[in-house]
């Protein structure tokens, strides 16, 4: 059995991962989802200071709580650089670190700046106008290669904005060199993690490549809960 951490990116909650999570529970394995603040179920909570820190705690406060150890620790998107930070400040729990189509930060690098110029252009003026200048609005499911009506039915009313400080906050520590690491690589969409493949495989992590868009736990939970259970904690 193997303890599985799944940690959503920006939008989303933990109810995201109830397809893959149904299915890692089936094998018998605990699986935890954890709606960082200000999101989703937890979007009362959402304030101007809401940042990457608050979301490490999130994790961190979780994976104390439950004394968790050896863990499968994974991180879409925007929680790449969660699960870079919770290893770091967490070793003796996490066992493996799973990027899903996500950030693969250094130390000092923030979100903001890993993204594509274009993409990160738009981050800044949704920000500026929709945004009241401290949240992200939802991008387009669409952009983000959701194609079928009863998943953007799923997951459209459910999004909610996100806090904007996550996405300047910068990481303080790279992931431990002796933490074993994979990296899954959605290619059917428009890439926009593709560099943080190609940064793992520099780095020597195990990368996966999945025909899907970027929702995999929506779009693909089959394939991604097939990959995930063969990643030892």
């Amino acid at each position: 059995m193997t303890d599985y951490v799944l940690v959503h990116g920006a939008w989303h909650g933990g109810w995201c991962w109830q397809r893959p999570a149904a299915r890692l529970r089936v094998s018998g394995h605990r699986v935890f989802a954890p709606t960082l603040t200000g999101l989703s179920d937890r979007r009362h909570l959402i304030a101007p200071g809401v940042g990457l820190p608050t979301h490490v705690r999130d994790v961190g406060a979780l994976l104390e709580a439950w004394d968790l150890r050896d863990v499968v620790l994974v991180g879409h998107s925007y929680a790449g650089q969660i699960v870079t930070e919770v290893a770091a400040a967490h070793r003796d729990r996490v066992g493996h670190a799973v990027y899903l189509d996500a950030f693969v930060g250094e130390a000092g690098e923030r979100a903001i700046d890993l993204l594509p110029e274009q993409v990160a252009h738009h981050y800044r003026e949704s920000v500026a106008g929709p945004g009241f200048g401290w949240l992200i609005p939802p991008r387009s499911l669409d952009v983000l290669g959701v194609r079928e009506k009863e998943d953007l039915d799923w997951l459209t009313p459910r999004l909610s904005p996100h806090p904007w400080k996550s996405y300047l906050d910068p990481l303080g520590a790279g992931l431990p060199g002796d933490l074993p690491a994979t990296y899954i690589d959605c290619t059917d969409w428009m890439a926009v993690f593709a560099p943080y493949a190609e940064r793992a495989r520099a780095r020597g992590y195990a990368v996966h490549e999945l025909a899907t868009g970027h929702e995999a736990m929506v779009t693909a939970p089959d394939d991604l809960a097939a990959l995930l259970a063969g990643i030892p904690g």
